[in-house]
C-alpha cells in the first residue's frame, strides 16, 4: 500500500483520460508552471495585437498628405493642366508618390497597399485624371487629310461596284 500523502498537499493528477474543467488547469499543475504558461499565452496573443495594431492609420493619412502630396501638386503644378494626361509627362512624378506613401507605410509599420492607400490614390485620380483616356492620350478624330480618304474611297468603291454589277447584267440579258 502507497504511503499516504503530507497534510496539505495536493494529490497528482492523472492525466490519461481525464480533462480538467476551464479555471482548473492552474489548481492541477503547480503554480510556477500554470504562470509560465499564461505568459507564454499572453506573449503570443499579444504578439497579433501589437502587430495588427501598431499602425496608426491618421497619422500615417497625414504624413503622407504632408509629405508625398505636397510634392505631387508641386510636380503636377510645374507640369501643367494640359499635359496631366500625358503619361510621359505624368509618369516620373506618380512613381515618386507612389514611393513616399510605400516608405512611409514601412517605417509606420502600416500595410501597403491598404484603403487608406486606396482612397488616397482614387482622390488623385479623381481630381488629376479625370479627363485622361485610359491609353493616356485624349481620343480624338484625325486630321481630315486622313479621314475623307477613309471615308470616300469606300464609298466611290461600292458606288463603282453597283455600277460593274448593273452594266454586266443588262448585256448578259441581249446574247440569249
Amino acid at each position: 500500500m502507497p504511503p499516504a500523502p503530507p497534510a496539505g498537499a495536493r494529490p497528482a493528477p492523472s492525466r490519461i483520460g481525464t480533462r480538467l474543467p476551464d479555471g482548473l488547469l492552474s489548481a492541477a499543475m503547480g503554480p510556477e508552471r500554470a504562470a509560465g504558461r499564461r505568459t507564454l499565452f499572453w506573449m503570443l496573443l499579444a504578439h497579433h495585437f501589437f502587430a495588427a495594431s501598431a499602425c496608426h492609420e491618421p497619422h500615417y493619412g497625414q504624413l503622407i498628405d504632408d509629405l508625398c502630396l505636397s510634392k505631387f501638386k508641386l510636380d503636377m503644378d510645374a507640369i501643367g493642366p494640359a499635359l496631366w494626361c500625358d503619361w510621359g509627362k505624368t509618369l516620373g512624378s506618380y512613381g515618386e508618390l507612389t514611393n513616399c506613401t510605400l516608405l512611409i507605410a514601412h517605417k509606420l509599420d502600416c500595410y501597403w497597399p491598404s484603403q487608406l492607400v486606396d482612397t488616397f490614390f482614387i482622390a488623385i485620380h479623381r481630381f488629376y485624371f479625370k479627363h485622361c483616356a485610359l491609353t493616356g492620350r485624349k481620343i480624338q478624330d484625325p486630321p481630315y487629310h486622313i479621314l475623307c480618304p477613309f471615308i470616300a474611297v469606300p464609298i466611290l468603291v461600292t458606288l463603282l461596284m453597283t455600277a460593274l454589277v448593273a452594266w454586266r447584267s443588262k448585256r448578259n440579258e441581249g446574247i440569249v
